[in-house]
């Protein structure tokens, strides 16, 4: 059995399912499953993934994970009490192989929203115990040993942070396990924490999250008009946390609609924004310039960089930026997945929620997920998106 604990996913599902039990009760959702890596079939490991998900399904939380989530001072009593009976529905998740492999995953968004992670997880275990399955476990260590040599010999980063982010594209649970163990031996005054919940109480590290994209994209539907969805998703946000957990996801709509309804409230309510696509330096310029616009030291504030990055990307970025922002950085497959074989791109996004299309414009090509081109068109004429 890959997952064998409900924590076994990243934080952020947990800080944005309190906010949908609270905000958005009702909401249904669609998510579906997408293999960006060409010439990659996954139609011969159908029936493995799904006798994996069933015993998924049958998790619970138990008496000391809840009493770990109820120590975290922004989780009310009633989402615990909720936890204490949740249980993961197989029938919310369909799988098919007839032209290729597809998961579809369709319910209430507060009964499927811990799907995504997991679930990532098990197709990419399951690929490569069935692909690799003698792991050439000593090259796995040699490469970690060089990136920790690597970032050790850097001169001109004291102060560098980064957290482990590695869990829904990871070699496999016990790759994952190995890995944040040597970092918190080898690089503990870097590692600042993990985004895996189950390993972050295992270890004593900080969990860390905020919210990912599918909850800007619901905000398409939940809120009273488009062009106000994303001001709606970080007020909605704002209610629910009062200042806590207050990192903005940044590129649903690409950092010239964030920027634009990223105004002086928003400035100063929250205490950063995070990068997940397009040019990091780039991205970070912009916000450095609407800052001070705002009239706002941006010193204050934090940028977290999470796009496909290793130590070397992240130095690069951490030299130019340090002394005008506080940087944070997340990185995962480059940890968690570099044995030598290629690392899957897997994504599951949200395309549907109360039946409307929904979509994230990627400031990178090829992210953008929708099932509706008129919709997209029309996603992009509103946030003014050129691409």
């Amino acid at each position: 059995m890959i997952i064998q604990s409900l924590l076994d996913t990243d934080f952020y599902k947990f800080t944005m399912m309190q906010v949908v039990l609270h905000q958005f009760p009702s909401a249904m959702v669609e998510y579906r499953f997408k293999c960006r890596t060409e010439g990659v079939d996954l139609r011969p490991y159908a029936n493995e993934i799904r006798k994996e998900i069933d015993e998924l399904c049958k998790l619970r939380l138990n008496r000391e994970e809840l009493d770990y989530l109820s120590q975290i001072s922004f989780f009310k009593v009633d989402f615990i009490e909720f936890l204490r009976i949740f249980q993961l529905n197989p029938e919310f998740v369909e799988i098919q192989t007839d032209d290729e492999f597809s998961i579809t995953i369709r319910g209430p968004w507060v009964h499927t929203i811990l799907f995504e992670v997991p679930l990532l997880a098990i197709v990419s275990e399951v690929f490569y115990r069935n692909t690799q399955p003698q792991p050439d476990y000593e090259e796995g260590k040699k490469r970690l040993r060089d990136k920790i040599a690597f970032l050790k010999q850097q001169t001109a980063v004291e102060g560098f942070k980064f957290t482990e982010f590695g869990t829904r594209r990871r070699f496999s649970v016990q790759w994952q396990e190995h890995i944040i163990r040597e970092l918190q031996v080898q690089l503990r005054d870097n590692l600042v924490g993990t985004s895996n919940v189950l390993f972050a109480k295992k270890f004593g590290l900080k969990p860390i999250g905020t919210m990912a994209h599918e909850y800007l994209q619901a905000c398409q539907s939940l809120g009273p008009r488009l062009a106000y969805s994303q001001k709606f998703a970080l007020e909605k946000w704002a209610e629910e946390y009062r200042g806590e957990l207050g990192i903005a996801l940044s590129d649903v709509y690409g950092i010239d609609a964030f920027i634009n309804d990223f105004d002086l409230f928003f400035c100063k309510l929250f205490d950063g924004a995070r990068h997940d696509s397009g040019d990091p330096f780039e991205w970070a310029e912009k916000l450095l310039v609407h800052y001070q616009k705002m009239g706002i030291d941006a010193k204050t504030k934090t940028f977290v960089f999470s796009d496909g990055l290793s130590f070397d990307l992240a130095v690069q970025i951490f030299k130019q930026f340090h002394e005008r922002v506080n940087v944070m950085f997340g990185i995962g497959t480059y940890l968690t997945n570099d044995l030598g074989y290629p690392a899957l791109q897997n994504v599951i996004k949200m395309v549907y929620c109360n039946g409307q299309p929904v979509a994230k414009v990627s400031d990178s090509p090829g992210k953008t997920m929708c099932p509706d081109p008129s919709y997209l068109a029309y996603l992009k004429q509103v946030f003014k998106i050129v691409s």
